[in-house]
C-alpha cells in the first residue's frame, strides 16, 4: 500500500497539502496528530528534504519548527542561502514514535514508510522544480535514490537525480540538523553541515 491513490494528479501545492491531510497510505496516520506537509517559497531554488516530522512538528503541523529547524535556518543564512527563499519538507509526512512514560520518542521510519510516502514527495518536486535538492540525512536520500543510499558515500558531492517525467535536478546530501544536535562534537558537526550548504549555495550563484 502507498499514498498513490490519495495524490491528486492536478493542482498546486495547496491542493496537494489539502489532499495529504487525508492520506492513509500507511499505518502511521493512525498515531500521528496530523499530516505534516512541506512549507516555504513556491518558487524556491532550494528544496530541503528531511526524514519525518518530530514531536513539535507533529503537534504544530509544520516541518522544521523545532530545535533542528532553528539550527538549519542558522546554517542556511551563514551559507548564503536565505531561509525564506527555500522550501522544506520531509520524506515521510507522519510522525513515527513510541511511548516512553509521558514522552513520545522518535522512531526512524522504515523502508515501507519511505516507499508509501514517496508519491507525495515526487508530487511536491514536480510542482517546485528547484535548482538544487538538499538531502538532509539517509532517509531523504533513500526516498529519491533507493534503499542502498548512504550519506557518507556521497556527502557534499553534487549528484543528478531525475524523476520519470521530469528534468534532471542537482542533489547534494548532508547530515540532518538533528544529527548535529546529537553529535559529541557539535561544533565540528555544524561546520560539516555548513560546508555542505555552502556547496549548495555555490551551485546557483551567477
Amino acid at each position: 500500500m502507498t499514498a498513490e491513490e490519495f495524490v491528486p494528479s492536478t493542482g498546486d501545492l495547496g491542493a496537494l497539502a489539502k489532499a495529504a491531510a487525508h492520506c492513509q497510505g500507511c499505518e502511521l496516520y493512525r498515531d500521528a496528530t496530523q499530516t505534516v506537509f512541506g512549507r516555504g517559497d513556491r518558487n524556491a531554488r532550494f528544496v530541503l528534504i528531511g526524514e519525518q516530522p518530530g514531536d513539535q512538528e507533529d503537534r504544530r503541523g509544520e516541518p522544521f519548527v523545532g530545535p533542528a529547524g532553528a539550527l538549519l535556518d542558522r546554517a542556511l543564512a551563514e551559507a548564503g542561502i536565505d531561509p525564506g527563499e527555500t522550501y522544506v519538507t520531509n520524506a515521510v509526512k507522519h510522525f513515527r514514535w513510541k511511548r516512553a512514560g509521558k514522552r513520545r520518542i522518535h522512531e526512524k521510519p522504515g523502508a515501507a514508510h519511505i516507499n508509501a510516502c514517496r508519491p507525495w514527495l515526487l508530487a511536491e518536486l514536480s510542482r517546485l522544480r528547484p535548482d538544487v535538492i538538499v538531502l538532509l540525512g539517509a532517509t531523504a536520500g533513500q526516498a529519491l535514490f533507493g534503499p542502498k543510499f548512504r550519506v557518507g558515500a556521497s556527502r557534499g558531492v553534487p549528484v543528478d537525480w531525475q524523476a520519470d517525467d521530469g528534468p534532471k535536478t542537482t542533489t547534494v546530501a548532508t547530515v540532518h540538523p538533528s544529527a548535529v544536535l546529537r553529535a559529541p562534537d557539535r561544533d565540528a558537526a555544524y561546520a560539516g553541515l555548513l560546508a555542505d550548504l555552502r556547496t549548495c549555495a555555490g551551485l546557483v550563484r551567477k
